[in-house]
């Protein structure tokens, strides 16, 4: 191979290189420069000096290595397979409080802070929290750096918590059953079992296991498999659905309601049970409509609740209320459930109800009945 200049190669190294046979002589070394007009002065004296013979005492400059900086740090990250959601933002990031540049030493609770008030000057600690500082830390670990990074005050949120009461929560499931029973069996599921959302959506057929009360979920969100227990009643409801209605076609002579014809669902007329393992256990997916099918549902139910808590997250709020009140466990024992990865989570749900300290106040001392009547 002739001897030529070799492009940079990022992030190995900046500089070009030289490398190639000239003259009999076999050269490979850095140039030690990222420009290409002084790497062309390089090479050329490099053959001036094998011209003369005296390319053998030449010294070779060696070049340093150059250490990680944060994009360094988060390409291999990524490469590794970590989450990149929030990544693409803060490598973007430019002035004077970007992390992209900066070597990994370099990075420390200021420069953190820093980037994060540039780039969410308004946001709320717990959005800052889960878009800076939590994929920041992530990639310094991966790279080997276990610096202790405090959080933004506040980044918990707020433990105050709505659940329903089992008046409520009945009468709303009777409306989702009125709607469509998939969607009653859709909302029953998330109460009886806490799931998210997108857990029984993503679910298929072949992961209910009825025979054990059972619905696998090989990947959640904490990226950790959960075997959902199905109480019998969900184990019931599911064996009772009935197939999915056939819609209806315009035929000639025949005026159908607005919506009511239409592509027939899938799977329509066949057995609940019986369909393809590989279909989703429900047709449902994460989108406006199905969220105005339960604020239908709560209109109808008469259940009132906050904005911020009137989503499907209610149910997962009820099933650790329920499980704490009505089921008696603690803090670790929601999270032996398999529901919450973190204890810190489920101890929220110790707020539902009166500790058992608070409780002794029943034993105060009180006026007696025949003074207070004086």
């Amino acid at each position: 191979m002739p001897l030529k200049l070799r492009d940079p190669r990022p992030p190995k190294t900046p500089n070009y290189s030289v490398r190639g046979t000239y003259l009999g002589v076999y050269v490979e070394r850095t140039a030690g420069t990222p420009d290409k007009k002084v790497a062309a002065g390089v090479l050329k004296r490099i053959k001036n000096s094998i011209e003369r013979g005296d390319y053998a005492t030449a010294p070779e400059p060696v070049e340093a290595p150059r250490a990680p900086t944060f994009a360094d740090a988060a390409l291999a990250y990524l490469r590794a397979g970590g989450e990149g959601k929030f990544l693409g933002r803060i490598i973007e990031q430019t002035g004077p409080f970007a992390l992209r540049d900066r070597l990994l030493a370099e990075i420390d609770q200021i420069a953190i802070d820093s980037a994060a008030a540039a780039l969410y000057p308004a946001a709320p600690a717990t959005t800052t929290n889960r878009q800076i500082y939590t994929p920041v830390s992530a990639v310094l670990k991966h790279a080997g750096i276990e610096r202790k990074i405090r959080r933004p005050k506040g980044w918990r949120g707020s433990k105050a918590t709505s659940w329903l009461e089992p008046e409520q929560a009945f009468r709303l499931i009777g409306e989702a059953y009125q709607i469509d029973y998939e969607f009653g069996l859709f909302c029953e599921m998330l109460l009886y079992t806490g799931m998210r959302l997108s857990d029984p959506v993503r679910a298929r057929l072949r992961d209910l296991k009825l025979d054990q009360a059972l619905l696998y979920i090989p990947d959640t969100k904490n990226s950790d498999p959960r075997p959902v227990h199905l109480t019998p009643r969900l184990v019931q409801a599911f064996r009772k659905a009935p197939p999915r209605p056939v819609r209806p076609r315009k035929a000639a002579g025949h005026i159908l309601a607005n919506g009511e014809a239409g592509r027939s669902r899938r799977s329509a007329g066949v057995p609940f049970l019986d369909r393809a393992p590989n279909e989703k256990l429900f047709r449902f997916a994460i989108s406006g409509h199905l969220r105005k099918m339960l604020k239908l549902a709560l209109s109808r139910a008469g259940v009132s609740l906050p904005r911020r808590q009137a989503g499907f997250h209610i149910f997962c709020h009820t099933y650790g209320t329920w499980m704490k009140r009505y089921g008696r466990l603690d803090t670790w024992g929601l999270t032996r459930t398999g529901r919450w990865k973190d204890p810190d989570s489920a101890d929220r749900y110790n707020h539902t109800e009166a500790s058992w300290e608070a409780r002794q106040a029943d034993l105060l001392p009180v006026p007696h009945a025949k003074r207070i009547a004086r």
